[in-house]
Parts: structure tokens; C-alpha cells; sequence
């Protein structure tokens, strides 16, 4: 290996590392939600009370 051969590939290597410090980092963070429970309990409400609306208009449904 020749001394310019050397020399390149150790500014080759120094460029290579200086660009790879540089490289941006994005991170994503979610926080845990709660709303499920909520949301479901309300759902199921909403349709127990259609559900009863339903059998009250039409009792020979079932």
C-alpha cells in the first residue's frame, strides 16, 4: 500500500465518521392512553339503551 493509498483511506475513514456523528435522530415518544375503558363502557351503554329502545317498540322481536 502506497502512502497516498493510506492517506486517503484515512481521510476517508475520518469523513465517514464525522458525517455518521452528524446524522439526525428522531425519536418518537407516545404516551399510554386511558380512553379505551371509557370509550368502550360508553359504547356499550349507548347500545344497551338503543338495544332496550328497540325490544320497547318491537316485543316480538326475539
Amino acid at each position: 500500500m502506497t502512502a497516498k493509498r493510506a492517506r486517503l483511506l484515512i481521510v476517508g475513514l475520518v469523513l465517514a465518521g464525522t458525517a455518521s456523528a452528524c446524522t439526525p435522530t428522531v425519536r418518537l415518544q407516545v404516551d399510554p392512553i386511558q380512553i379505551y375503558a371509557r370509550l368502550d363502557a360508553d359504547v356499550r351503554v349507548r347500545l344497551d339503551q338503543e338495544l332496550r329502545d328497540l325490544l320497547a317498540e318491537n316485543p316480538n322481536l326475539f
